[in-house]
């Protein structure tokens, strides 16, 4: 058998899903791309999507609830200056893919000058990232109740204290297709699994909660005995530790961030900021600063949709871009913002791989993928042993952050009380409250141990969902205000 190039690949795989069943092939699409542009637009395209997913879920030791379902469609798209004109529906054929198009062409203004034509078949340039493989059927239904079963047993037997398991595990094959009006095909194949823990342990009439869990771009075949150790050993730990927490102090004081899963806050706290659409609107505290300072020396923050496997990678964008390697804050400098197709003309900018929709249903806008801060010097040890009166987190739950004003506020999940250099107690009802561009100002020492997390997570802007990933070094940031319940 000849293998094809993986970009080629794709486009063939999606064009088998996705157009070929409903009596479509390219010229089908060029000719809907003809309709929208026979009024003037800046820019249109067509974005495919075929989703297949399948979840099951374990409480109480048996195996409750299991799940599969398809989805299918096609998303139409016109853009005239700012204005966005959008139609989708689930039933892919010739007929309701012309009704699309003539219904978004009339956002157009008669007017108008700077009509789009239609171009060559030109294929976009991409990546090759992750395998395109079915993730549902890398491990057949016996073996994912297995492995379900594998997780609450090995929970329970990790502690006496342990009340209660649930866990969950969840695969989906993704297959998009998009076509613009430039001639520009793209395609891209996303396998995406995750595994979660959740435990309950219980002392004394008390009970606390703890978490684990992860994946990525692969296969079920990932998540070995060790691997599911791992996590049923983080989410016991954290339960266990919980049930010896005491009342957070409040106050302003230093607080080290944990490496890894911290840089949620990293994430909702700048990375948001650093988006295109609020940076054009002028509605960022980041707007505007390009070439200034916003961090201190040492801080170097990216977003790169091109690492292998991970949960926020992409081959492609949901627009047909290439996923790329974006440096966001060099040494405190800003350098840049993250942009989709539209925000990314009107900033006369290129566009920067991070145009996302959670589907074919909606409208794609600048969202992060991986997004991160480099190692610094120092060992973590160091950094806690830096602290003299203080908080050390190393896990977080739930968070928000205003993006004009830039003041977030986060809940700490595991933290601990940290006196002369030494870890005293952990600490339960810990917040962390600042504000993002100034906290950036107040990082004072950067670990080396740079981490991303295990691939939990996923983001929501304006209603959408989409995967991502967040990681950071340890830091310590003088100054931050925590509210507590002591």
């Amino acid at each position: 058998m000849i293998s094809r190039e993986p970009t080629i690949e794709r486009l063939a795989t999606a064009q088998q899903l996705l157009l070929t069943p409903f009596g479509l092939d390219e010229s089908h699409l060029s000719k809907a791309l003809a309709e929208i542009t026979a009024h003037r637009v800046d820019d249109a395209d067509l974005y495919f999507q075929y989703t297949r997913s399948e979840g099951w879920s374990l409480e109480e030791g048996i195996v409750k609830t299991g799940s599969f379902s398809i989805d299918q469609g096609v998303g139409v798209r016109a853009v005239s200056g700012e204005k966005t004109a959008f139609a989708y529906s689930d039933d892919i054929s010739e007929a309701s893919l012309l009704d699309a198009a003539r219904t978004v062409r009339s956002i157009s203004s008669a007017g108008r000058t700077g009509r789009v034509k239609t171009a060559a078949r030109k294929i976009a340039s991409s990546r090759s990232l992750y395998q395109g493989i079915d993730p549902i059927s890398t491990l057949d239904s016996t073996a994912k109740v297995k492995l379900l079963e594998k997780v609450e047993k090995l929970a329970r037997s990790r502690d006496p204290r342990v009340a209660q398991v649930m866990a969950g595990l969840a695969s989906e094959y993704d297959v998009v297709l998009v076509a613009r009006a430039d001639g520009t095909l793209a395609a891209d194949v996303r396998p995406l699994v995750r595994l979660s823990v959740t435990v309950i342990a219980e002392q004394n009439g008390r009970r606390e909660i703890g978490s684990g869990g992860g994946g990525g771009r692969f296969g079920l075949a990932y998540f070995s005995d060790e691997q599911i150790a791992e996590y049923v050993d983080h989410a016991v730990k954290a339960a266990l530790t919980n049930l010896d927490a005491r009342p957070a102090p409040a106050g302003e004081m230093t607080v080290v961030l944990g490496s890894g899963w911290p840089g949620i806050l990293l994430h909702e706290a700048i990375g948001h900021g650093l988006e295109g659409d609020f940076n054009r609107k002028g509605s960022s505290a980041f707007s505007g600063r390009i070439g200034q300072r916003v961090a201190a020396k040492g801080v170097t923050v990216l977003d790169d949709g091109t690492i292998a496997d991970r949960r926020g990678s992409l081959n492609v964008d949901d627009e047909g871009n290439a996923s790329q390697r974006n440096v966001l804050i060099e040494d405190g400098i800003l350098k840049g913002y993250i942009q989709d197709a539209l925000n990314a003309r009107l900033m006369k900018v290129k566009p920067t791989g991070n145009g996302r929709r959670e589907s074919y249903a909606h409208v794609p806008m600048p969202r992060m993928t991986n997004t991160y801060m480099l190692g610094g010097d120092k060992e973590p040890e160091e950094i806690v042993a830096s602290i003299k009166k203080g908080l050390y987190a190393t896990n977080f739950g739930g968070g928000q952050v205003d993006i004009t004003s830039g003041k977030f506020v986060f809940s700490a999940s595991e933290a601990y009380w940290v006196e002369n250099g030494k870890i005293q107690y952990p600490v339960k009802g810990a917040t962390i409250v600042g504000n993002g561009p100034d906290a950036l100002t107040r990082v004072t020492m950067i670990g080396n141990d740079m981490a991303l997390d295990s691939g939990v997570g996923t983001c929501g802007k304006e209603g959408q969902s989409v995967p991502v990933g967040v990681g950071q070094p340890t830091l310590r940031i003088d100054g931050l205000t925590v509210g507590g319940t002591a």
